[in-house]
Order: structure tokens, then C-alpha cells, then sequence
């Protein structure tokens, strides 16, 4: 074979590879996102909630201390509270609120303190294992700002 051919064949060659390994990274997972989260060691639907935000692109970084002292260091208002607290690119995050929420939140960044879901409801993410039957129970996720107010981020019929 002419040295000629030979050039263009491994041009190609190599074009192709670079190709093929420019759409694996395409094709790629977006990378996890880094959110700490307190809660109490024995708070099974906490577990729940933890293992809904891996499944959807969070890379949890877990405290068994409990939330109080969190939610409270955080600034988030205890009328807010639920069983954990975390805390997710500068944003307070209470209770079970849905990963899309997160997600939506940290895309649009409007200016609050975080969001929260107040209590436990049944249905949300973490509150909606087979234990609960499929019962789900209306609730809000609830934008909450600085000054303490809220208002509804998403509700959940």
C-alpha cells in the first residue's frame, strides 16, 4: 500500500476514535451534585429521602447528629421543620421536598433561603415506600425567604 494511503487511512482512523470517545462523553451522566444532609440515625423515611436524591443525581454527604441544631445554624424558621435538614449550594433544603424541586431551584435561583416541606407527608419522596400502601396526601413544597415568609413553590395534589 502506497505511505500516502497508509496517512489517510490512520487520519481517519484516529478521526473516527476521537469521534466515538467525543460522543461517549456526550453520552455521559451530568456529575453529582455535592448536598449535605443532617438527620437522626434511627430516621428510617430520612434514609428513603436520601436514596430518592441518589437516584437522581445527588451526591449526599450524610450527618447522624440530628437537624435541630442545623435547621437552626441554617436560619431555616422551625415552623418549616420536618426530620432532616440539608444543604445544597448555599440553599436550605427541610424536609421531603422532591429532587425536581431541588433541581428547579438551583436552575433558577430565585432569592430565598430555601425550601422546605413542613412535616411529614405521606406520598412525598421518602414518605411513599410500600409501608405507606400508596396513600399520598396533598402538601406544598414551600419557597422560603429571608425574612421568614413563604410562599408556594409546588403543590402536590
Amino acid at each position: 500500500m502506497p505511505a500516502a494511503v497508509l496517512w489517510t487511512r490512520r487520519r481517519w482512523l484516529l478521526g473516527a476514535a476521537a469521534i466515538g470517545a467525543s460522543s461517549l462523553a456526550m453520552a455521559a451522566p451530568p456529575p453529582s451534585i455535592p448536598i449535605q444532609v443532617w438527620k437522626d440515625p434511627q430516621c428510617g423515611c430520612c434514609q428513603d429521602w436520601i436514596l430518592h436524591l441518589e437516584q437522581n443525581g445527588f451526591a449526599p454527604r450524610v450527618f447522624d447528629e440530628g437537624n435541630n441544631a442545623a435547621r437552626s445554624r441554617l436560619g431555616m424558621p422551625r415552623q418549616y421543620g420536618s426530620c432532616h435538614t440539608a444543604l445544597v449550594q448555599g440553599y436550605v433544603i427541610e424536609g421531603h421536598v422532591p429532587a425536581s424541586d431541588i433541581r428547579r431551584r438551583l436552575q433558577q435561583k430565585p432569592g430565598a433561603l430555601g425550601l422546605a416541606v413542613p412535616g411529614m407527608p405521606i406520598g412525598s419522596p421518602g414518605m411513599d415506600g410500600p409501608a405507606y400502601g400508596g396513600r399520598r396526601a396533598p402538601y406544598q413544597v414551600q419557597l422560603v425567604r429571608k425574612d421568614g415568609s413563604a410562599a408556594v413553590f409546588t403543590p402536590y395534589p
